[in-house]
């Protein structure tokens, strides 16, 4: 049985696994347990490099998906945990304590997806969307067609192309 795995159930509940490849795995935890266990798989099991925080909007289920990717060089494999959060109240604890990088990625999941992680330092400065009214653009129930014509003017003169047809015409000049 993979160490991880073992090692995670024996003492965090209501896990779930799935091994991508011999060298990348994925568990779900309960949103109670996420800062043990990434600090148990830092301190514990080798995983000491934070790779990257990201989030899927479920709609359809009424939750987010948060994804914590972490690193153990000595053994050359990657570890995702994932933990599910509801949509309509999305709060996650801050795990910038563990890694002081993770405030970065909090920070832009709160602008992009509007997850709330209290605590962590600058979540409510703006990030990359100074000034940004509407809802966050990661969410998918955020309009973007209806967005850019609302924001931005029709450029005269500007053709739309199917694009098979436009490439076709493009890498065959002489068929027709």
């Amino acid at each position: 049985m993979d160490k991880v795995k073992k090692n995670i159930n024996q003492y965090f509940s209501h896990t779930t696994y799935f091994e991508q490849r011999p060298d990348l795995r994925f568990l779900a935890v309960e949103k109670k347990d996420l800062v043990q266990s990434l600090k148990y798989l830092r301190d514990h099991l080798g995983y000491r490099h934070l790779v990257l925080i990201t989030a899927v909007d479920w709609i359809e289920e009424g939750q987010f998906q948060i994804t914590y990717l972490l690193r153990n060089y000595t053994e050359k494999k990657d570890t995702g945990i994932r933990v599910f959060i509801p949509r309509d109240n999305p709060v996650m604890d801050s795990v910038h304590s563990l890694w002081e990088t993770a405030a970065t990625y909090q920070r832009e999941l709160k602008e992009m997806f509007g997850i709330d992680f209290p605590g962590s330092p600058r979540v409510d400065k703006p990030f990359i969307l100074e000034g940004w009214q509407d809802i966050p653009p990661y969410r998918r129930d955020f309009d973007t067609k209806k967005y850019s014509e609302e924001t931005y003017f029709p450029r005269p003169g500007r053709k739309t192309y199917d694009p098979e047809r436009y490439m076709k015409s493009k890498l065959y000049p002489d068929e027709k």
